[in-house]
């Protein structure tokens, strides 16, 4: 198969990339991503010279390139995790939201009736569900959990999600919807929790937690999230949504805490700051449908796996402190400026 997996240079989209490229060498990998602040080509090195790889760069709302890109490439396969997705940025900057998030995902809908697909797979997330009680841990998010955005950017998502199944049902297109709980592990960006935590831990700043910390989310090891993906676009059902939890759940405070616990910093570090508007309290994952289904178990629990992470972000301070220096943006200017 041939299979474009768009925003393949981000978090998890790299993950993804060098999953698929790395065990399925039958199959050809198209990596296409507009390299914004969070596309970082440096995640996809182990695997840029292999025969069955490609990088594309794009941007998915950009109606006459995608369009001329599915043309040329023929595409069997899309797994669209291109997407701007940090809350904050979303509440001052919505419209950028809107654009990649809602624009973005009907133009590669609109290639896809237009060319053909065997499966056209869109990545979303347990925040188009909002929010469950604290006081209510019996309460999970599952596949018929009403959708109840809270933020700009889970908004965009539901609304993305919302044109995928409108697509499948007017145009008869073969789509399937993944939702993940709070991903983690290696190569995620700077401004998310646990890799800002870490950072500013080893620098010994203050690590700023919104209002009392008592935010509960799931994790789930980033690893374990693209398995999850690989079996729903081989062997998930048409039409179908598939939540995928870990079953970690944590509070903010808890996570940091860990983190200032593993690199033998200071509790006193910690910083309590005003919450962010509309600030989810607890997010729950029921990931029984995908388990029954298509024997999908996570591999890592969280204590195991968020040492495991805190060790590659201190074994591997080089790769975070190019990014925050700005370095790591030209990378795609020394390694490809002969290739496009």
């Amino acid at each position: 198969m041939k299979i474009c997996v768009t925003g393949g240079a981000g978090f998890i989209g790299s993950v993804m990339v060098n999953y698929l490229v790395k065990n399925y060498p039958e199959d050809y990998i198209v990596n296409l991503d507009k390299l914004t602040y969070a596309g970082n080509l440096e995640n996809c090195k182990e695997v840029e010279n292999e025969p069955n790889y490609k990088f594309v760069k794009g941007d998915i709302a950009d109606r006459e390139f995608i369009f001329k890109l599915f043309e040329e490439e023929k595409f069997d396969v899309i797994i669209n995790f291109a997407a701007e997705t940090h809350v904050d940025r979303s509440v001052e900057f919505p419209d950028e939201f809107v654009r990649t998030n809602v624009i973005g995902t009907t133009t590669l809908l609109d290639a896809c009736k237009q060319y053909g697909i065997r499966r056209y797979h869109q990545v979303s997330t347990d925040e188009v569900y909002g929010d469950l009680p604290l006081d209510r841990p019996d309460l999970f998010f599952t596949e018929t959990t009403p959708i109840h955005a809270s933020s700009p950017y889970s908004a965009a998502k539901a609304s993305a999600d919302l044109f995928v199944m409108a697509y499948h049902r007017t145009f008869n297109i073969p789509v399937t919807i993944s939702r993940c709980s709070n991903n983690y592990g290696q190569n995620q960006f700077p401004e998310k929790l646990i890799p800002l935590m870490i950072s500013r831990a080893t620098a010994g700043e203050a690590l700023p937690v919104y209002g009392d910390g008592a935010n509960v989310r799931d994790w789930l090891h980033v690893e374990d999230h693209c398995k999850a993906i690989d079996l729903i676009v081989r062997y998930g059902r048409v039409g179908e949504v598939y939540n995928i939890g870990g079953h970690n759940e944590r509070t903010n405070l808890q996570v940091v805490k860990t983190i200032l616990e593993a690199v033998g910093a200071d509790e006193s570090l910690i910083k309590y700051v005003k919450d962010r508007p509309g600030h989810d309290r607890r997010y729950a994952i029921d990931p029984t449908k995908i388990e029954t289904e298509l024997g999908w178990k996570p591999t890592y629990n969280f204590d195991t796996g968020i040492r495991q992470t805190i060790k590659w972000y201190l074994d591997n301070e080089d790769w975070w402190k190019r990014i925050i220096s700005g370095e790591y943006q030209n990378y795609f200017k020394e390694m490809y400026k002969d290739r496009v």
